[in-house]
This record gives structure tokens, sequence and C-alpha cells, in this order.
């Protein structure tokens, strides 16, 4: 058994566990990084990353499959699934070295094994024991599943999903939300016959109910069927087919099952409540400041209740290591973290729905104008369809941006700053898109808005 003692002991090297060591780091201060898989955990590994490699060749098939309508005369061959996982690890291996490379250059020392909280407070991996002045909890999530739906076989989870060595015929969706609609997106852009299963009225269910519908009519477009406000009841397999029984009584064969109900964080048998952290539903408590019940020991990421999003992870990993620091970050607001869906078409969001914003300031008070991107130049080039919608206090500022169209997720970064500055359209109107791009979409929206439109009536 040894013991050592750092400033800061981070257990769980995903997102947000290697942001603040990383930034803990930069400010001066002794990191140990407790790790049981590889650093860059879920999003870099079996998430973001190999996903949207994924859905990054889904693009590039549709492509060859309609280049003629862009003058260019090619044919889909198939998908050599052998290739396209050399491509998808590639990526992912590039992003691993670069991640290990800036551990190292930041004097992080880290530990590989599962590690435990201890009181103290530190860190037991095995028979030792990590001291840290601070500890921050950041061991990330799971893939749920539903109650008597066991996951083995044909009936898989996504990170099953992306080992998969064939494109399969036929596959059912249970979940449209957006692991289950990204998923959908790439197998029916490899030839898939798709079925999405959702319990709530639209896909996309968080979205502004006009992304939803949007969504609904291009996924309709692509041959992409779903059951909505339907429930999941039971599934049975054989060695080659699975049945997917519905509470109205209708079914689904298809080659797979994929289980996308959201994710679970991971803290049961981690010594949390033992140590004095309390859990609620399995996510940790913590105030507004990420500060857990126990002194010193802080938590961030997918195991904090609110979206689980990668992007999230890093930058409340970065305001604990701050804190630590002594300084005094400001907090994001969970409604001023954009969202991005990366199906085809994708889906991006920040800040209140209209109908969030109706609800909050009353709906007399909120005015709300979309842009349909049939009227933008680029889009009209690129072959996507679409909208802007931009969500507004009346005389006040941009209460939310939301987007629908092939990679409008590019542009929700100017929507954030629009909400997290409480930007009114007329403060906007003025500012220049280049021409042509999808961001005069956006212009359009906020020239709208302030009195004055141009490409609209």
């Amino acid at each position: 058994m040894t013991e050592s003692t750092y400033d800061v002991v981070v257990l769980g090297g995903g997102s947000g566990g290697y942001a603040a060591a990383l930034r803990a780091a930069e400010l001066g201060k002794s990191v140990a990084l407790v790790e049981k898989d590889k650093v860059g955990g879920t999003c870099l590994h079996r998430g973001c990353i190999p996903t949207k490699a994924l859905l990054h060749a889904a693009e590039v098939a549709d492509y060859a499959r309609e280049s003629a309508s862009f003058g260019i005369r090619t044919q889909l061959d198939g998908v050599d699934v052998d290739a396209l996982r050399t491509y998808r690890e590639g990526i992912v291996a590039k992003k691993y070295k670069g991640l290990q490379g800036l551990v190292k250059a930041r004097g992080i020392t880290v530990v590989p094994g599962a590690g435990r909280l201890v009181a103290g407070p530190a860190v037991a991996v095995g028979d030792d024991i990590l001291h840290g002045t601070d500890v921050i909890l950041a061991t990330g999530s799971y893939s749920r599943t539903l109650p008597g739906l066991q996951i083995g076989g044909r009936i898989i989870t996504s990170e099953q999903a992306l080992e998969l060595d064939v494109v399969p015929e036929r596959v059912a969706i249970l979940g449209g939300g957006v692991i289950g609609v990204e998923f959908a997106s790439v197998w029916r852009s490899f030839g898939a016959a798709v079925t999405i299963v959702e319990a709530l009225p639209h896909l996309v269910p968080n979205e502004d109910e006009t992304l939803s519908k949007g969504l609904e009519r291009a996924f309709r477009k692509r041959g992409i069927e779903f059951r909505l406000g339907t429930r999941f009841a039971q599934a049975s397999q054989t060695d080659d087919v699975v049945t997917v029984t519905l509470e109205d009584g209708t079914s689904i064969d298809a080659d797979y099952l994929l289980v996308a109900v959201g994710r679970g964080p991971v803290t049961a048998e981690l010594g949390y409540e033992e140590a004095g952290v309390v859990l609620d539903r399995g996510f940790v408590r913590t105030d507004a400041r990420l500060r857990t019940d126990v002194e010193h020991v802080w938590a961030v990421g997918d195991i904090v209740p609110g979206l689980q999003l990668a992007h999230r992870g890093f930058q409340q990993g970065i305001f604990v290591a701050e804190q630590i620091a002594g300084l005094e970050p400001v907090a994001v607001p969970e409604t001023q973290i954009p969202k991005v869906t990366y199906s085809h078409p994708e889906v991006a969001s920040v800040g209140l729905t209209e109908r969030q914003a109706a609800e909050q300031f009353g709906p007399d008070r909120v005015r709300a104008y979309e842009f349909n991107l049939a009227g933008n130049g680029k889009s009209e080039i690129i072959g996507t369809s679409g909208v802007v919608k931009v969500v507004r206090e009346l005389d006040g500022p941009v209460l939310g941006v939301h987007l629908l169209g092939d990679r409008v997720g590019e542009l929700i970064t100017e929507g954030q700053l629009a909400v997290g500055w409480e930007a009114h359209p007329e403060d906007l109107a003025p500012l220049i898109h280049a021409h042509p791009t999808q961001s005069e979409a956006l212009g359009e929206a906020f020239l709208a808005l302030a009195g004055k439109p141009l490409h609209a009536l």
C-alpha cells in the first residue's frame, strides 16, 4: 500500500474530468487523474467522436447516391464496413494520442485503475490511497435500458452499435432522442430500413416543437419510419431476428434493436454515499457551484443533474478547477449551453423554446420569427431544407435560437452569444453576415424581429 498527496485528485478521465485536470495543472496545481479505461472517456472513445465520424461517412454516402442532382455522375457501390471502422478508429486514435500528449505536457499523473472515494477526501485505487486537498468526481454515465429489457445478442446499445461488422437491413430504435435520431440517420444513409419508437409525441422532444416537426417531415421524406406516442411493451429475439412489441399491440421485426432511452450516472459502488456524498436517483447532489455535501469534494459532468453533453462537462471541469485555484468563474446557466443533434438534417438550439418563453414571460410578451432555409442561397446550394427560429421578449432580448438544417450546428455559437449576452435583435440587425453563407439566415431572423426584414415579407 502506498499513499500520495496532490492538490487535486480527479476521479474519472472523461470530458469533465480531464478538462478539470488540465485547467488545474495550468493554474499550478499538482494533479492526479484516476481512470479505469482510457483518458477521454465515452465521448472520445465510444460517443461523440466515433459517432460523428459515422455521420460524416453517412453524408458522403448520401452525396454519392444523390450526386446526379449536382451534375456529377457517381454511384454508391456499398459500404465497406472494415474500411469504415479503420477510418473511425483512426480519428479516435489521433485524438487520443494528442490528448495523452497534452496531459503529459501539463505534468498530470495518470493513475490507471478503478477508483473509489474515501474519507479524507481521497481516492483509493486498489491498495493505494491518493489524498487530495480537493477531489473532483467525474465518473460519467452509462447507456440505460428499460425494466425487463436485457441487453445482449440482437438487443444493443450505442456502444455495440458502433462495433457492428455489418450494415443491418432492418433496424428498430427505442428512443427518439439525440442518440436514437443520429443512429437512425446513419443507418438510413447506409441503406437500412429504420423504425423509431418514441413514447413522447415528437422526435427530439426536448427541442422547440418547430424543429421536432421539421425533423419528422425530413425523416419521413427520407423513408425513416417512426411511431410517436407509443410505448414499448416487450422484445424477444432468435438467432436471426428481434421482435419488438408495442403497447398498442403492433410489432416490429428487425435485425437489431437499438436501445437509446438515455444515459444514467455512474455512481454506484464507488464509495460516494459512504463518504457522505448525497445521491438523488443516482445523480450527485451539488450546489450551484458544483460543491457536494462533503467539504472539498466537487462533481462535474454527467453525474450532475442536467444536460448530458461533453461540452457541458468541459465547462464544468474548468469552472471547478478555477474555483479551487481561488478564482471567481462565472457559472453558465443550463439554458445557455448549446445543443446539437448531428442527424441529416441537423438540429441545434440554445436558450428557451417558444413554449418555455411564453410560460416564463407570458404569451403576450414573447415574439418568435421563423426564416425558412429555402430563402438562403448557401442552403439551396448544398441542398438542405430547414428553418431558423429566433425567440425574443417583446421589446427585449433574444431568449432562444433554434436551427434545423444540414450543418447548422456550426451556427449555434452565434446563437449562444446572442442569448448569453442578452442581445436585442435591434443590436444584432446591423451586423454583417458574409454572403453566401447559412449564417445569413440567422441575420435575416434578427432583421425581421428588429422590424426590417430583407429577404422576407
